[in-house]
């Protein structure tokens, strides 16, 4: 049944009028946009619809960026770790990257702005004793000591912009030229990007909406000798650096940056590094930049009568839309590529603009949409799970990108985005703007706070990695769970102590990343804060490594209120008889079987006090904990699935010390949710899965009815707290 047209984003390209409007009728699509490597046709521009057009402000205007290459954009890079076997090493710092994308920067002098360091004892090499050889792309050490460690710190120019690069090489594009990024902190291109930008929009009228693509800075994405990703981090400032961003940072801030405040040992400060001073307030120093050049384009966009989106991606670096700075931008709306529920609340919790949009997958590219391949199998996963956080959420919009005729090849494909539109409108008539019922206010704790909101555990963007996904799942399942979600930096308990109003903090991640803590629980205020708003009747997760930093005697720096800490090896002498599960416990009075992922090893048990609720291999990996008034829980991993999301909603509520409300709103089948919405008294009934589920609905008294629901059926019922 058709829920009418709007709200749908639809990609197109030359020569595909009538398919486009055969597409448009059928996904009641209000908007058209282009895509990297497709253009609109006149004809395409004049349909009943707002038209989309992509502007990359910094890249695809090579000519005037080819007359300005020492305005080109810049990055620190470090070479691979050279051994000296004797007083004189040479390196060659060019060694495993793609040369062409990358160039060293000859034209500012590297005994200035380059570093060499010792990597065995950390100390900067005087610039003495080392030299460049320009033709030959090596550094000579002389004075090196045998069998030390060297690394060469140096800037380089980016020659070609990382995503064009990536969508030459996968869509093949042959000899189309190579976008050449310039710096719009440089005095020309900040002077081109501005008129540019007034001519563009003279030239193109039929344009509605200008979708940046996004700003100045690319997120740092680096290729290796063979053309692949080397290097990618999806919050990486790398490539937002110059020279002269370095000289201008030093009279703003009034210290000078150093190289490895940049390379960070080849780290190059991503998320899961505990951030320092001096890279927080570089982060802070391009942050404001960006914001306010940016804001200047906008200005531009508006005075012309047209709209300004941000794409949350590409070149989004600096826009960091949960900051401080970003509101003074001016946007209209945003949008974003959707990889599940976590990153489609990313989307939809952005302040400050009127209104966001989610790019759903699969993109409409070859590496999808080939004979013999089914892309329903995709989307559909991608809409169930992402469905979970729209009925918290929604986004105001959902589109999808690439090249329209591809998709238009797989018939099944478009008729499932047809019911996936209707669905989607269907759910934003209902609930936008309805607060929806929260059982709970959760916190998540870690170095960041509310910059990274919805972002931790994040390295490319949605992408799967081992390391990641057993604490990614955390998100995941709270993206669609009936918990208000807000996140708190350590400074923030520092210096301010718990927000009012928290029922629950989770401390998640690996010893000594950002998201665990590291150092920070070293700091006393912090540990004696956390304790003392536990013992008082506060509840608190700890996932994988929580609260990890040995000191004291302890690991877990909150071992005594989670009722168990990791042996490294250091108490092997003291022996630890607690290792009796408890017969039954209502953490998981649902779970049938445990998977805790990557899981944690050597987990054990203070105290008989200590509820063992999984031991296994020798070792704990789900245990519960009383602290005075509050308690605790314990779990070694926690990966997205349907039993997952219960065992963490369940762990909530008793560490909330809230059980009876568990069964307020609640589904007894895990495959199902309930999402009630008080102020319009409705409630939506969900199936996340793709078969049939019977289950018993809760309603907000705590009384039950059965239920069928077919596979990915979503069910509205109106309802009453008395029945």
């Amino acid at each position: 049944m058709k829920n009418g047209r709007g709200r749908v984003t639809l990609p197109s390209q030359r020569d595909f009028l009538e398919e486009t409007k055969e597409l448009m009728e059928r996904w009641g699509a209000d908007a058209i946009r282009d895509s990297d490597g497709t253009k609109l046709d006149d004809d395409i521009k004049q349909l009943d619809a707002k038209i989309y057009t992509t502007y990359f402000v910094a890249r695809g205007h090579n000519e005037f960026a080819e007359k300005y290459m020492e305005e080109c954009q810049q990055l620190y890079l470090m070479s691979q770790f050279n051994m000296a076997h004797n007083q004189q090493l040479k390196i060659e710092f060019m060694r495993g990257y793609f040369e062409e994308q990358l160039k060293p920067d000859y034209v500012h002098d590297p005994k200035v702005y380059w570093e060499v360091i010792d990597r065995t004892t950390g100390k900067v090499v005087d610039i003495d004793d080392w030299v460049v050889n320009k033709e030959d792309n090596i550094v000579t050490i002389t004075n090196a000591i045998p069998w030390h460690e060297y690394t060469v710190s140096f800037l380089v120019y980016a020659i070609w912009d990382p995503t064009q690069m990536y969508n030459h090489i996968t869509n093949d594009w042959g000899d189309t030229p190579h976008d050449v990024p310039f710096d719009v902190r440089q005095p020309h291109s900040n002077k081109y990007m501005k008129e540019y930008l007034k001519q563009w929009l003279e030239e193109n009228p039929d344009t509605d909406v200008v979708r940046f693509t996004t700003f100045f800075y690319h997120f740092t994405l680096v290729f290796n000798n063979l053309g692949k990703e080397k290097f990618v981090d999806w919050f990486g400032y790398g490539a937002s650096v110059s020279v002269a961003a370095l000289d201008a940072f030093e009279k703003e801030k009034g210290y000078r940056l150093r190289p490895e405040d940049i390379v960070d040992q080849g780290y190059y400060n991503t998320s899961f590094r505990i951030p320092t001073k001096a890279f927080l307030d570089y982060m802070d120093f391009v942050q404001r930049f960006v914001a306010e050049e940016a804001g200047k384009l906008v200005d531009i966009v508006h005075e012309n009568g047209k709209e300004a989106m941000m794409f949350l991606g590409d070149n989004w670096i600096g826009t960091e839309p949960y900051g401080e700075y970003f509101k003074n931008i001016g946007l209209d709306a945003v949008v974003g590529s959707v990889g599940g529920g976590a990153t489609l609340r990313m989307i939809a919790d952005i302040p400050h603009v009127h209104y966001t949009e989610g790019r759903f997958l699969p993109y409409f590219f070859p590496d999808t949409f080939y004979e013999g391949n089914n892309p329903v199998i995709e989307a559909n996963e991608n809409w169930l799970t992402a469905r979970r956080a729209i009925l918290r959420n929604p986004v105001d919009r959902i589109g999808y990108g690439g090249y329209l005729s591809l998709a238009y090849k797989f018939p099944d494909f478009v008729s499932y985005i047809e019911t996936v539109t209707d669905e989607f409108r269907e759910i934003y008539d209902t609930i936008h703007g309805i607060e929806p019922y929260s059982g709970l206010r959760v916190a998540i704790l870690n170095s960041w706070g509310k910059l990274r909101t919805w972002q931790t555990h994040m390295v490319a963007h949605a992408l799967w990695y081992k390391q990641i996904y057993s604490y990614l799942g955390i998100l995941e399942s709270l993206s669609g769970a009936d918990v208000d979600v807000v996140f708190i930096s350590f400074d923030d308990v520092i210096n301010n102590g718990v927000p009012e109003g928290i029922d629950v903090i989770i401390n998640a991640g690996d010893a000594g990343t950002a998201f665990s803590g590291g150092h920070y629980w070293a700091n006393e205020k912090l540990v004696s804060t956390i304790r003392s708003w536990i013992y008082n009747g506060g509840g608190f997760i700890g996932v994988g490594e929580p609260t990890a930093y040995q000191h004291e005697g302890h690991y877990f720096q909150l071992a005594t209120a989670l009722g168990v800490d990791k042996e490294l090896g250091f108490s092997l002498s003291t022996d630890k008889y607690f290792v009796t599960p408890v017969k039954e416990h209502f953490i998981t009075s649902d779970s049938q079987s445990y998977d805790f992922g990557e899981g944690m090893k050597n987990i054990y048990a203070l105290s008989e006090e200590t509820e063992i609720i999984e031991y296994s291999d020798g070792e704990v990996h789900l245990a519960s904990h009383s602290f005075g008034q509050g308690r605790t829980v314990y779990i070694a991993g926690l990966p997205y699935s349907e039993e997952n999301t219960r065992l963490l909603m369940r762990s909530l509520y008793y560490a909330a010390h809230k059980e009876e409300e568990f069964l307020r709103w609640h589904s007894s089948n895990i495959y199902c949710e309930v999402h009630a919405y008080p102020a319009i008294g409705k409630v939506a009934i969900v199936n996340n899965s793709m078969e049939e589920q019977t289950t018993v609905i809760f309603n907000g008294q705590g009384h039950g009815k059965e239920v069928k629901l077919a596979p990915s059926e979503i069910r509205w019922e109106v309802f009453s707290d008395e029945g």
